[in-house]
């Protein structure tokens, strides 16, 4: 796809209200933790609203559209596919903003909003939930034609306390180690599931004069864009994976608050697995060449021979 952004600071009318999604997103819930500084706020109550969603009028569909898929799309039209994430809560419907909505419009409550917020406090009944849902930016395609898929995935969610949304991604910050536990990703469009392995966990600044506006970067088809995205993002890495990215991969970006008084952002960013990787082996997924050496057998020196065959 044409490329639609650049690295550099947003300073357009589009980038500062795509910035909302780094300078509104989120209101931080997970204020217990020792090493955040700032007033606790209270543990978020798991929602009391009736689980049993409103059917609205059928959604036609394009053929080869799943099951699921189908059955969603009868309860919100901007139902976009679902993400699971092994290990975690993260097991939910994801939607795509609708974009800058007008006033008048029934649909989403005759009020107006930005983009990238409808969602912030709306479940997928589009009714009132303070936890709101997980949703994907609105510039971003994923529907049946890969070839026309969005480079890079962009998805919002609140760090909820009680770990719903994406509060309990925050443990692959608190236990590195985690990353080996839970690598995957599976990330389903409308049409077919897509497993993903984790690349790159960082703590980055969510303010829209920042050298790296994540959420401004969805068309990644220009080498140089991408290379330089993915070393932003390997600069501010709190680990090394060893997850091995090229140009050319499909990204995915998740995104959620960390702290209110930097207005910082956790953000995990995971590549589609590529022919003959597995999801759920990751000794199948290619490492970088630098990850390889520093992992490799050391060849056993001399004395040590010496001292075995005594």
């Amino acid at each position: 796809m044409k490329s639609k952004i650049r690295l550099i600071a947003a300073c357009t009318a589009l980038a500062a209200a795509a910035g909302l999604s780094a300078a509104a997103l989120f209101g931080c819930e997970d204020k217990k933790e020792e090493h955040i500084v700032g007033k606790a706020q209270p543990v978020t109550e798991a929602s009391t609203e009736p689980t049993t969603l409103p059917t609205y009028d059928y959604v036609p569909s394009e053929q080869g559209m799943t099951e699921r898929a189908k059955q969603l799309l009868k309860q919100n039209k901007d139902i976009i596919g679902w993400i699971k994430i092994d290990q975690t809560k993260v097991d939910y419907p994801v939607v795509r903003d609708p974009g800058e909505v007008p006033e008048g419009v029934d649909y989403y409550g005759g009020d107006a909003h930005e983009v990238n917020s409808y969602y912030l406090e709306r479940g997928i009944d589009r009714q009132y939930h303070r936890e709101g849902c997980l949703f994907m930016d609105f510039r971003d395609y994923f529907g049946s034609d890969e070839d026309s898929q969005s480079e890079n995935i962009v998805i919002y969610g609140h760090n909820m306390a009680n770990n719903t949304m994406f509060g309990s991604i925050r443990r692959y910050r608190q236990d590195f180690g985690f990353f080996e536990k839970a690598p995957f990703i599976e990330l389903s469009s409308n049409y077919r599931d897509y497993d993903y392995v984790i690349c790159c966990c960082a703590i980055t600044s969510g303010h829209t004069y920042t050298d790296y506006g994540y959420w401004d970067m969805e068309e990644l088809d220009d080498e140089e864009i991408f290379n330089e995205y993915i070393d932003l993002a390997r600069g501010r890495q709190l680990f090394d994976t060893g997850v091995d990215v090229k140009y050319g991969d499909k990204l995915l970006t998740l995104s959620t608050c960390y702290a209110d008084e930097d207005n910082s952002r956790f953000i995990i960013i995971a590549r589609r697995l590529r022919d003959g990787e597995k999801a759920g082996d990751l000794s199948t997924v290619e490492r970088t060449e630098e990850y390889k050496k520093a992992h490799a057998p050391t060849e056993p020196s001399a004395e040590e021979n010496t001292e075995e065959a005594q």
